[in-house]
């Protein structure tokens, strides 16, 4: 009779598969947090890069404006891992929507919201944590078209649309000022005559300004020149405004000094302005694209 011992000895020899191996949560908690370290000491290291130098400043502002909705820290990791993405998923969002990772294709990481915390102070704080994405760039998803902008009339009424000051033209702007916000009346007032995109960005500088005025009467326009220049660049660059006489040749002397906190806050000042006139501007311009696709259905 043959004997079969020997199988059982083999099996017993061999190796436990890696996939079979109980999970380890202590070194899966290890992981995660030297993920998270890493992912935290890029932000620093990419803020004080920006702050150093001002075309990296410059690449920061055209990366936060593709992605405005996402935060300052968020920008910065795209800015230092993949400044030219336009469109980015996890793998799942990306299977679900048919596009597959191509091969060799390594991802990056932003932050997203974890689990409330308890502070020592009693207040709740949320834990982020790192996760990958991928550009559309580096799947076989078709590529959006160039995006097509509105008529520059549409584009100006919808940023004078909601504005939180009164706008007006005036014939008596010093010379070389083509539009100007007054705090002490809540007014933007605007030179009579110009083309379009003078419009775009004058007026969008002018309405950063009284975006970021609080109306508590200690508002001083020489603190946020810089950041209404910022603000008034980004949203030109989402609009399609020609954008090549701005300079941020200044911008380490605006953030000199400053730590990697201060930069940050700087940063999200400049972030949140300009969203809240992106905002009412694409709530302006969905309702208009909407009302003109009823009138094609009737």
């Amino acid at each position: 009779m043959s004997n079969f011992d020997d199988l059982f000895r083999q099996e017993k020899e061999q190796s436990v598969p890696q996939n079979n191996r109980p999970f380890d949560k202590e070194a899966w908690k290890q992981q995660k947090q030297e993920q998270r370290e890493m992912v935290y000491s890029l932000i620093d290291d990419t803020a004080q890069t920006v702050a150093q130098d001002g075309a990296v400043f410059q690449k920061y502002l055209d990366v936060q404006s593709r992605f405005d909705r996402y935060s300052v820290a968020n920008a910065l990791l795209i800015l230092t891992q993949k400044p030219d993405a336009t469109r980015i998923a996890d793998f799942d969002t990306w299977k679900e929507q048919g596009a597959y990772i191509r091969k060799k294709e390594s991802g990056f990481y932003i932050l997203e919201p974890g689990e409330e915390y308890q502070r020592d102070d009693g207040s709740v704080g949320i834990s982020y944590n790192p996760k990958k994405m991928f550009d559309i760039s580096q799947t076989g998803a078709r590529k959006r078209e160039t995006p097509t902008y509105p008529d520059d009339r549409t584009r100006i009424k919808a940023l004078m649309d909601h504005a939180p000051v009164s706008i007006r033209i005036s014939d008596t702007l010093p010379e070389g000022t083509n539009a100007l916000y007054i705090p002490e009346t809540r007014e933007i007032q605007i030179r009579k005559g110009m083309d379009a995109d003078s419009i775009f960005r004058s007026l969008s500088q002018e309405l950063a300004h009284a975006e970021m005025d609080k109306g508590d009467g200690n508002y001083s326009r020489l603190n946020y020149v810089f950041h209404a220049y910022c603000v008034s660049y980004m949203l030109c660059r989402q609009y399609g405004i020609d954008t090549n006489g701005y300079r941020f040749d200044r911008a380490p002397q605006m953030l000199q000094g400053m730590d990697v906190q201060e930069i940050r806050a700087e940063l999200s000042v400049i972030r949140d302005t300009a969203g809240e006139i992106s905002g009412r501007m694409n709530r302006v311009l969905a309702q208009q694209r909407q009302q003109k696709q009823q009138e094609i259905e009737r």
